[in-house]
């Protein structure tokens, strides 16, 4: 049972991973225009297909192909809506990718909340 799970889960991610990288180049061009406008250092965009204050809206499902919401957002606004604590920042520019090559996507889907990056 535990591997059907693991499966499920694996070809969800994949799904998911597929769906989004039709906005690959969106987030590359923002995540470029956050830090070359010194807005910060740790771009993140936040993937989601309801309804969210958050970040600045660069995609939005039903008027461009794909069906999700794409908002950018910067670490520190995620520390001040308290997505993400302040004890764990240091952690998590760590795990931080280099946003020229990766984009960090907060994703809140079916498989839940959880923070993902795409390879260039």
């Amino acid at each position: 049972m535990k591997k059907e799970a693991e499966k499920y889960s694996a070809e969800k991610f994949l799904m998911l991973e597929q769906e989004l990288s039709i906005y690959k180049n969106v987030m590359f061009d923002a995540s470029q225009v956050i830090i070359d406008q010194d807005v910060s250092e740790y771009p993140i965009f936040v993937a989601h297909q309801q309804h969210m204050e958050i970040g600045l809206l660069i995609a939005e499902k039903g008027k461009v192909k794909g069906n999700w919401n794409i908002h950018a957002s910067t670490l520190e606004e995620l520390v001040y809506k308290q997505i993400i604590k302040e004890d764990n920042i240091e952690e998590f520019k760590k795990v931080f990718r280099n946003p020229a090559d990766n984009v960090c996507i907060f994703v809140l889907s079916e498989l839940g909340a959880q923070f993902v990056f795409l390879q260039r």
